[in-house]
């Protein structure tokens, strides 16, 4: 049991073409703006119809084009918070949660959601009045109140200030935790992912490239797309040139690794890997000359960007700061092989996992 997608839709020259199955757990569709993350919630839900296949729920079919078969939002059991909350207006925070209920709402119910939720003594107020965190808080209220067979969070913090954003982040950890239901999460936000998700989809122009447990994702992702995603500075073209050697074309350097799949496009390296490197191993492998470096500082790092030959592009290396001390660029740094990411297009391989 637990929620089955596997949908096609076209919209003008975008293409959507995702295919997944989660249980219980959040299940995080990660993704660029613009990719479709939004869309596959609206399918689900019912807002949206897809041109073909297929969305079972718990067993329950909730569309089929094959079979004609496309039951209406309400009759789905599926609970959307949207990105802005979509609260009714004109209505209480009480009213909002009991909209959910259906037409006879248990008022003890609605007094323990209030509770829950932290919104007791603000019953009569109307969502104009409310904060962006009380806002989240009665959006979720109201969508667990109706007992949906699944959750599909839209981007639920992106209109959140950084501070609240973490107070409500781990209130929502802890709700969710509770509820033995598949929640779908989707977000553009690595962090939110990293630390709320169990399993993450990488999904790419319309596709849901490749499916992982989310320390796998973030420890080792498998294409271009899902690296970037996951936060990797540093990705170069790729040339193969043998089993445990790739030469990075954007960088002119080539790197020794234990083993090179058939399918690797391009490589990537995390800028928290490197290491300084003493002149006498400047000919060991996987070194990089640092040449022409720029420093940068944020408020808990160095940035260093540096060229490994006159030719190529920048490289980013991040430094974690040391107070009260300035830093220092070294001539050579050094990475080891087993922390190089061989990365696909997408394309050439099958990679989706489920």
């Amino acid at each position: 049991m637990g929620l089955e997608v596997a949908i096609k839709k076209k919209l003008g020259s975008f293409g959507l073409d995702v295919r997944f199955e989660t249980e219980k757990g959040i299940f995080a569709i990660l993704g660029a703006s613009g990719c479709g993350k939004s869309m596959t919630l609206k399918c689900i839900a019912g807002i949206e119809t897809p041109d073909e296949g297929r969305i079972v729920l718990n067993g329950r079919v909730l569309f089929d084009s094959d079979k004609k078969i496309n039951l209406a939002p309400q009759k789905r059991r599926v609970g959307y918070m949207f990105q802005d909350y979509a609260l009714f207006p004109n209505m209480t925070v009480e009213q909002n949660i009991m909209a959910g209920m259906g037409k006879r709402p248990d008022r003890e119910k609605v007094r323990r959601y209030l509770e829950r939720f932290r919104l007791t003594g603000l019953e009569r107020q109307r969502p104009g009045q409310l904060s962006g965190g009380q806002k989240q808080r009665v959006a979720m209220a109201r969508m667990i109140a109706a007992e949906p067979d699944v959750l599909l969070l839209d981007e639920p913090f992106s209109a959140l200030d950084s501070y609240l954003k973490w107070e409500l982040e781990q209130e929502m950890h802890d709700i969710l935790a509770e509820i033995d239901k598949p929640v779908l999460f989707v977000s553009h936000n690595r962090d939110e992912v990293y630390r709320l998700c169990t399993t993450v989809g990488c999904l790419n122009g319309g596709k849901m490239e490749v499916i992982e447990e989310v320390k796998e994702f973030f420890r080792n992702p498998q294409t271009k797309a899902a690296a970037l995603l996951s936060g990797c500075k540093n990705i170069s073209a790729a040339k193969i040139l043998d089993e445990t050697h790739v030469e990075a074309t954007d960088w002119g350097v080539v790197l020794t690794v234990p083993c090179v799949p058939e399918h690797t496009a391009f490589v990537g390296i995390r800028a928290h890997f490197f290491k300084p490197c003493p002149r006498e191993e400047a000919e060991r492998e996987n070194v990089f000359a640092v040449s022409h470096p720029q420093v940068t500082e944020d408020p808990f790092e160095w940035n260093v960007s540096f060229l490994a030959c006159e030719e190529g592009s920048r490289i980013q290396w991040k430094i974690p700061k040391t107070e009260g001390e300035e830093v220092s660029v070294p001539d050579f740094l050094r990475i080891d092989g087993r922390q190089v990411l061989l990365l696909s297009d997408g394309e050439t391989a099958e990679l989706v996992r489920v």
